[in-house]
């Protein structure tokens, strides 16, 4: 099973990212960190990788529910949306939480999990 979503898209690195943080809003998701992984890789290994950025996405309504069924899936979250140059493009790729969940043995997070799946493919698809 696939573990990520993804689209390659035709725009800049930048506007990747406010395109897709503006997506996944209006899908109910808020970006709670942002982490410049280019820039930390340089900064404590003094490594160069392409540009690439992990947005810790929430939607606080389905966490709200996961929590209930589940209270250490917090271990789980966010869900993770990464901007990356690639050769072609800026590849935008989310957390497939269906994936994700099948480690957690808890059937009741299955409805959960398949809902934000859903919205998270419609964010990737809308880019």
């Amino acid at each position: 099973m696939k573990y990520y979503i993804s689209k390659i898209i035709d725009t800049t690195f930048d506007q990747a990212i406010e395109q897709t943080t503006a997506a996944l809003k209006e899908k109910g998701f808020g970006v709670l960190t942002t982490i410049d992984v280019k820039k930390t890789m340089k900064e404590k290994i003094d490594a160069e990788i392409r540009p690439y950025t992990i947005l810790g996405a929430c939607n606080p309504n389905f966490a709200y529910q996961a929590l209930l069924q589940e209270p250490k899936i917090g271990t789980m979250l966010p869900c993770n949306v990464i901007v990356e140059a690639v050769e072609g493009g800026i590849e935008v790729s989310a957390v497939d939480p269906m994936a994700s969940m099948q480690a957690v043995e808890n059937e009741n997070l299955a409805g959960i999990a398949q809902e934000v799946q859903t919205l998270l493919r419609e964010v990737i698809q809308s880019l």
